[in-house]
Order: structure tokens, then sequence, then C-alpha cells
């Protein structure tokens, strides 16, 4: 008798697992899901059931990003453009909400490094680093916010408390600075005190406004240099990427976990911050990087 009380319990406990970590019902708005860390986010959050409408720069890789969601029986729908555009922010909000009736989550991912010390950066290279890291997932909050203020406030007249979820992307150059990141590093600053107001303002919308800041993950930016330099377009601007082999075996000693991270790591600490187990947690920020510190 006891073998079986316990398995039931065990099965309950199970069922109320579930609830914590489901997002069904959710709509996930994310930028620069098209490729690398975006896209494992864009995969977890409907693999946990959200609908996730992708945003990437170039419509092939977001157009990539929804087609293995819907692959795997997710719900996905996509729309290529920069962030950056001042116009854009409430293109995507609206398609989204348009296409799924809703927007719950949103994950302020996109972004690029264009890296260069302080006497060689130039105007434009500076503004372009705020522009795609901060400014923009200021446009794309003040774009849901009307949509999000009213719904919140209807569901508080109807005695529902329904908890909703934004996620900036910041870096440990952000939290500890970086040689020849100015730019980069200022605006992952930036994202972190833009967290911290926003969820300050929110919480009477019951919206955790939470950070993810990332060490040294494997994507196409953090690629091993080899010979020719690689490098990425971005609207026009041919911008080198990679980092020094020596670099990222100092990065691996100076690690405590001995290694850099996955995309799908990094997707795990957003899924976090995503799902009902953060409904008490808001204006914190969750250092995904293996412990290493710059």
């Amino acid at each position: 008798m006891s073998v079986t009380r316990d398995g039931a319990n065990s099965s309950k406990l199970m069922t109320q697992n579930s609830r914590l970590m489901t997002l069904e019902n959710q709509t996930a708005l994310i930028t620069g899901a098209g490729r690398g860390i975006g896209r494992a986010i864009a995969q977890k959050l409907a693999e946990y059931g959200a609908a996730v409408m992708v945003n990437d720069l170039d419509a092939a890789p977001a157009l990539e990003t929804e087609a293995a969601i819907r692959q795997h029986g997710g719900r996905a729908a996509s729309l290529a453009g920069s962030v950056t555009d001042p116009a854009f922010p409430q293109q995507v909000v609206g398609a989204t909400i348009q296409t799924f009736g809703s927007i719950d989550i949103v994950v302020n991912n996109a972004g690029y490094t264009w890296d260069t010390v302080i006497q060689k950066t130039t105007d434009e290279q500076f503004q372009a680093m705020l522009d795609i890291h901060l400014v923009a997932p200021f446009r794309i909050l003040r774009a849901a916010s009307g949509w999000i203020r009213e719904t919140a406030k209807r569901e508080t007249a109807e005695g529902r408390r329904v908890m909703r979820k934004v996620v900036n992307i910041t870096s440990i150059a952000g939290t500890d600075g970086n040689p020849g990141q100015a730019g980069y590093s200022s605006g992952k600053a930036g994202v972190i005190g833009f967290t911290k107001t926003m969820a300050k303002e929110w919480g009477r919308y019951n919206v955790n406004v939470n950070a993810v800041g990332f060490g040294i993950i494997e994507t196409r930016l953090t690629q091993p240099l080899a010979g020719e330099a690689a490098s990425i377009d971005v609207e026009g601007r041919k911008i080198a990427v990679g980092v020094q082999p020596k670099v990222l075996e100092w990065v691996k000693s100076a690690c405590p976990l001995g290694r850099v991270g996955t995309p799908e790591e990094a997707a795990g600490a957003v899924l976090f911050f995503c799902s009902p187990l953060s409904d008490y947690v808001t204006g914190e920020v969750l250092i995904c990087g293996g412990g290493l510190h710059f």
C-alpha cells in the first residue's frame, strides 16, 4: 500500500511541477531569433508550449527558426526587420498580437559585437552598439506598453492575476567591462539599469522584468579566428567577428567550469525567467557564464 501511495504522491508532484514550467497559452516575441542563442531560446520556449513570434534582421534565418519550431509541433510565425528602425518595434509588436492574440513574453535578444579600442572607435560604431542593445529594447517595450497596461487593468478588474515576462539580454561585458568593447559594454550595462527601472514601473501590471547576462557562448560571434577574419553583414556594414584562439584558451582556463557555454544552456537561463517559477522574481540579473568574470 505504501508503494502505491508513494507512487500516487510522486505522480501528483510531477503534475504540479509540470504546471510550474508550462508556457501553454503564452505568446513570446523574441528578437534576433534567427540564429545562435536567439534560435535556441525560441525553440526552448516553443518546446514548453509558447507560441513564438520570431524576429531577425534577415528573413531566411527567421523562416528557418519558424520552420524548425513548426516541424516539432510548435506554433510560430516570423517577421524580418531591423529593431533599430524606429518604426519597426511597433510593427513587430502589432504583428505578434494580431497573429496570436496576445503578447505575454518579450525577450530582447537581438545584438552583435563591433569591437575596437576607444581611439579607433567612431561615433557611428559607438552609437550602433547603443542602438541595438539599449535603444531597441526600449522601443520594443514602449510599443508593447499600451496593450500590456490595458490588458492587465482588465484582468485585475475581473479578479485575475496574469503574470507576464520580459527578459532583457545583457553580458558580463556589461557587468565587468571588457577591453575593446566600449560601445558594447556601455549598451549592455545600460540594459541593466533599464531592466531595473521597468521592473519598478511594470510591477503594478504583473510583469516580471529581469535580465540574463551571458559569458562566452558558442555562436558565430565567438568562433575561433583562423586565417582570414570572419565577418557578418549588418545593414550594409561588414563587421569582423570572432575571437583569437589564445583568448578562447584563456576563457576556458579562467572559467570555473573549464569551457564555453552552448546556446541551449543560455536558453535554459532565459526559460527560468519566462516560466511561472520566476513569478516573484523581478529586477534581477542572472549571470549565465560558467562562473567566468572578465
